[in-house]
């Protein structure tokens, strides 16, 4: 049987840059055998299949799969997705008469919000499916192994490495300078080892660095997913937007800031994180971008 896809670079406003995805707008037969043989096919950080909501007040189901696994949430996949179908105006036969979508995810509901210039869709914001949670300390000699780093290169005057989510966990590390992020390498071998798909799907390296109009820049390493590195984290700068939020001193804030992904691995992806504080309380995390059409097809499964 044929299934329709089409494929956009997420968080990119050009062509050939951002985080490539695949999208069956109609997925519906698909086993979740086939589903995962589909992802390590197109071989891209992730695909997502559309499928009808359990609850019709819902815009859809969407799964959302990496070359070796399946992701109960992820931001890129969610922004693409919501992107393509907009764009088409309908969703399996019915129509989508609004900016606001609600996809029904392994992670719980994802809302999403539409940006429109002229009548087209140009970005999408969703907010996390799960409030954010940060969990257990990781070594630091283990981080630098892991990321071809020195010790020092790891700045621990805010947090220590630590796993958080919002829906998917990852490894959190803010790293000392910009040069340390651009000399960071993954090292297979020791992520999978020291950090087992089950406790985080990766690690993500952030550094303070203002460049043009981004604030901060950052990589993110997930060989357990087979991704060695992706080119934009919408699922990790959710949680990095958290983060920053959680640890400032102020019990209540409204916190924005602009992420560059990518940037080393020719591949310029710009994601707007954002997140709400109240009563010292990260009570809501937010991730938009852009997107950029690319190919349309058929895929025989």
């Amino acid at each position: 049987m044929k299934y329709a896809f089409q494929t956009v670079d997420v968080f990119t406003d050009r062509k050939f840059g951002g985080n490539p995805l695949a999208v069956l707008t109609d997925a519906r037969g698909l086993s979740t055998g086939q589903m995962q043989a589909v992802a390590a096919e197109f071989n891209y950080a992730e695909t997502t299949f559309v499928l009808p909501p359990r609850d019709p007040a819902h815009t859809a189901e969407v799964r959302i799969f990496t070359p070796k696994a399946e992701l109960p949430f992820a931001g890129h996949p969610n922004v693409g997705t919501a992107y393509v179908l907009a764009r088409a105006g309908q969703v399996l036969g019915r129509k989508i008469a609004s900016d606001k979508l609600v996809f029904e995810e392994k992670a719980g509901l994802v809302a999403m919000e539409l940006t429109r210039r002229g009548g087209d869709v140009v970005a999408v914001r969703l907010a996390a499916p799960q409030l954010l949670a940060i969990g257990d300390e990781v070594d630091v000699a283990f981080v630098a192994e892991a990321c071809s780093l020195a010790s020092s290169d790891i700045r621990t005057s805010t947090h220590r490495p630590c796993i958080a989510s919002c829906g998917t966990p990852l490894l959190f590390v803010e790293l000392e300078s910009r040069a340390a992020l651009a000399a960071a390498a993954p090292r297979a071998d020791a992520i999978l080892r020291g950090l087992p798909g089950e406790r985080a799907i990766g690690i993500h390296l952030y550094v303070r660095a203002r460049e043009g109009d981004r604030d901060i820049q950052c990589r993110m390493f997930a060989p357990a997913m087979g991704i060695l590195e992706d080119p934009a984290t919408g699922g990790a700068n959710v949680v990095l937007g958290g983060l920053l939020a959680h640890f400032d001193a102020r019990a209540d804030l409204t916190l924005s800031t602009t992420i560059g992904q990518g940037f080393d691995m020719g591949r310029p992806s710009i994601l707007e994180a954002a997140a709400e504080k109240k009563a010292g309380r990260v009570v809501a995390t937010y991730i938009g971008g852009k997107c950029v059409p690319m190919l349309t097809g058929e895929i025989e499964v």
